[in-house]
């Protein structure tokens, strides 16, 4: 009889959930008169994300490529109304004129539960905004010039580890190594660490690299989307064994370096001077420097703690490696698919080394081609596909009657405008010459989003760019890629991930030139 009451109560509980979701929760965009999605209970539209279906990226391009029309349209995502937005100028109004209703990005951030959380990509308000004022100085060209050294130097390790297998002409699986190159240089820049995974592949620092990116998508779907229930129930969205790495790491670094007085050109001395001083030293020693510097150094507020220090550090860690790893990985892809295009970029490098004596600063700025390679590779696939915002303060979306009230998820699909036919014509053809000037020109400034825009775009985008072009430059002034059979054609993407990664890796057969 108790088994039969139980039963009863967990019926008649699902009845009333699946009624206040069907008739409550998704009858927001109904209700608001906004044309949406018709969703299920109780993922909404996001289903294929949830049970490692679809990417994220390829699920709001799909709804995107169907639904653009209506310039902005309703979706769930489980328990909350999302507003994706389809027009590139409401994307510009969102993103930059009206950044004061939609500055927060609504994800999992939890200093308290998860103290590495605490970084400028997922910190909410005025610590964001304080935040980023004291970091924007860390990455200008005068500090990334100083840090350059640091990538040749990862670069010429980067090309030694290949030259054996060159010589037989074995393949490669591009995205681990490129991962491995890339880890070199940020426990390099931002922990003041030689790493050496390009030497060592399984070692800890490459362990607790992948330990970061590997989550369910259920779990990405949660931080994405519903980071409330995490919250409720007090659960960190970094894996502890990781926190406690990073965390002790960074610590012991600092440490050392106070010890016995090191001083580094990297993103952790930049980060030590926040400690210390509450700001980092200018490039150049103006009035202006001057004066902020005294005004800094009157407030203790203004100095960063060693956990918000260590927060940093980890994201420039995760956003440094996979990110520029991955962009790396399908620019080697397409260039592997279209030898034209990639004896062109070789025959660029080959004449600016030469031209500079050696790999240099200005050397990487001169080479005009590559960069468009590298921007057609974050074109057809960027590797953060969605952005995602929340309504902070109710507005009136302009050139719209929509009222989007606080608390209104919003989501742009990058995949889905930068593989629109009707912005980049035959949009999955690898074609660099669509960022000549003129076309650049040509195209709405917000058709092009891969590090965002506005008040909130990526930080580390100069950095970002010169680590994956140094990689490029140092494989492909010694080596050739070739498509190696086992590659699929076309591609598929890892369901689960939320930086748009390439399912069963990229092999690619490698030759010495």
């Amino acid at each position: 009889m108790l088994i039969g009451v139980t039963i009863g109560i967990f019926i008649v509980t699902l009845t009333l959930a699946y009624i206040y979701y069907k008739y409550v929760v998704f009858n927001f965009w109904r209700k608001k008169g906004v044309f949406y999605i018709e969703p299920v209970v109780p993922t909404g539209n996001v289903t294929d994300f949830v049970i490692g279906k679809m990417t994220i990226g390829e699920l709001f391009q799909n709804a995107y490529m169907k639904y653009k029309e209506h310039r902005v349209f309703g979706m769930y995502t489980f328990f909350k109304p999302n507003l994706v937005i389809a027009d590139l100028n409401l994307i510009r109004t969102v993103l930059t004129k009206e950044f004061g209703s939609f500055h927060d990005r609504g994800m999992f951030c939890n200093e308290k539960t998860d103290p590495l959380s605490g970084h400028l990509f997922l910190l909410p308000g005025k610590k964001w905004r304080n935040l980023r004022v004291k970091l924007t100085p860390t990455f200008t060209s005068g500090k990334i010039k100083q840090m350059f050294l640091v990538l040749k130097e990862c670069g010429e390790e980067f090309t030694k580890s290949l030259e054996s297998i060159a010589c037989t002409g074995d393949s490669i699986e591009i995205k681990d190594i490129f991962a491995r190159y890339s880890t070199d240089i940020i426990m390099s820049t931002a922990f003041g660490i030689k790493s050496n995974c390009l030497v060592e592949p399984n070692n800890e620092f490459r362990r607790w690299g992948k330990k970061v990116f590997e989550m369910s998508a259920i779990w990405n779907a949660l931080l994405m989307f519903a980071p409330q229930v995490m919250d409720f129930f007090s659960i960190p969205n970094t894996d502890r064994g990781v926190s406690k790495f990073f965390t002790k790491l960074f610590q012991d670094n600092v440490e050392y370096r106070k010890a016995h007085n090191v001083v580094r050109h990297d993103f952790m001395n930049l980060l030590m001077q926040l400690m210390d001083k509450g700001y980092v030293e200018p490039d150049d020693d103006n009035k202006d420097n001057k004066d902020k510097k005294t005004a800094d150094k009157s407030s203790n507020t203004n100095k960063l703690t060693m956990l918000e220090a260590a927060a940093q550090a980890f994201v420039f860690f995760l956003a440094g490696f996979e990110t520029s790893s991955t962009t790396a990985t399908f620019c080697l892809y397409e260039l592997a698919l279209n030898q034209d295009i990639q004896h062109k970029v070789r025959q660029e490098i080959d004449e600016t080394l030469k031209k500079h004596g050696g790999l240099t600063y200005d050397a990487v700025n001169e080479m005009t081609y590559l960069h468009k390679v590298v921007e057609e590779s974050l074109r057809k696939y960027p590797p953060v596909p969605v952005l995602n915002r929340i309504c902070t303060k109710k507005i009136v979306l302009p050139t719209t009657n929509i009222l989007v009230p606080e608390g209104t998820l919003v989501t742009i699909p990058v995949l889905g405008v930068q593989r629109d036919p009707s912005i980049y014509p035959n949009p999955d053809k690898f074609d660099p010459e669509r960022f000549n000037a003129d076309q650049v020109a040509a195209r709405h400034p917000y058709a092009y989003l891969p590090f965002g825009e506005g008040p909130r775009v990526c930080i580390g985008t100069r950095f970002g760019y010169i680590q994956t072009k140094v990689g490029i430059i140092s494989l492909l002034s010694k080596f050739k890629f070739k498509l190696h059979p086992q590659t699929m054609i076309p591609l598929v993407f890892d369901e689960a991930a939320i930086v748009l990664t390439a399912k069963a890796g990229i092999h690619l057969t490698i030759e010495s030139r």
